[in-house]
């Protein structure tokens, strides 16, 4: 019997598990498509999971580029900056141990926030985008695993994560605006497990995920008229399939939709 394991792509480990796309145009890792709604794209980018792969910066010249400017013979005296001899203190604080503070006060009837799990600022840009809602909403993407390799990726969060999603949603103002629904963005499986149900699996996880963190309902934006290997968000047939009715009939635009 085959193992079925489903994870939560929360760092840089689970981000490695992302399963290779069927066009090799595209890529999971580089995709930006429903975040951006101008200018995103699925093309394959290889700069942006590969540091070693981004072009070198032209370093620009740092002397004689204004030839009416004093000659500089050290950094020029900030009255803002902390620390040194040029340094001034807080008249209204003394919030800053470098003044002789003692750090912020303590609030005793301010909540306690749980400080969650962050995606730093070096990791790849697409890791640091599906992290974005770590630390309040969760995980923004799953991956399923069949006997350990990556077979199907999904893409999901609240509509304000998707500016694309925002988008086409925004065509159809008798759509319930309130609650707004979490939205499943992206699901791909590798080709050799296409018709296998993985798929199938894979969103109902997620929408079982979505019920638990108090969303009422799931939308999708299936894109008609694209191959099947040039479309991220499946079709109607699909989502059909994985209990959605449509919404919105549309040659162009239909909006898939699941209550939870």
């Amino acid at each position: 019997m085959a193992d079925i394991r489903i994870v939560d792509i929360r760092d840089a480990d689970g981000f490695a598990r992302l399963p290779r796309c069927a066009d090799p145009g595209f890529d999971h890792r580089s995709c930006d498509y429903w975040e951006d709604a101008d200018r995103g794209s699925k093309a394959a980018r290889l700069s942006w999971w590969d540091p070693s792969a981004a072009p070198v910066p032209t370093a620009r010249p740092t002397t004689g580029s204004n030839p009416f400017a004093p000659t500089s013979t050290g950094p020029a005296f900030n009255p803002f900056a902390k620390g040194g001899s040029g340094a001034r203190p807080n008249p209204f604080g003394g919030d800053d141990p470098d003044d002789g503070g003692e750090g912020p006060a303590d609030n005793p009837f301010a909540p306690r926030r749980e400080v969650g799990p962050a995606i730093g600022s070096d990791q790849p840009r697409k890791l640091q985008l599906l992290g974005r809602g770590l630390r309040v909403f969760g995980t923004y993407a799953k991956v399923l695993e069949l006997d350990g390799q990556p077979t199907v990726f999904a893409q999901f969060g609240p509509l304000s994560a998707y500016p694309r999603a925002q988008r086409v949603r925004e065509l159809y103002p008798r759509l319930p605006s309130s609650p707004l629904p979490a939205v499943i963005t992206c699901v791909a499986a590798i080709p050799e497990a296409r018709g296998s149900g993985h798929a199938t699996t894979l969103v109902g996880a997620i929408c079982d995920d979505l019920a638990s963190r108090g969303f009422a309902a799931v939308e999708a934006y299936p894109e008609p008229g694209l191959r099947e290997e040039g479309t991220s968000a499946a079709t109607v047939h699909f989502w059909l399939g994985c209990g959605f009715e449509t919404a919105v009939q549309d040659a162009r635009y239909p909006v898939m939709r699941r209550a939870l």
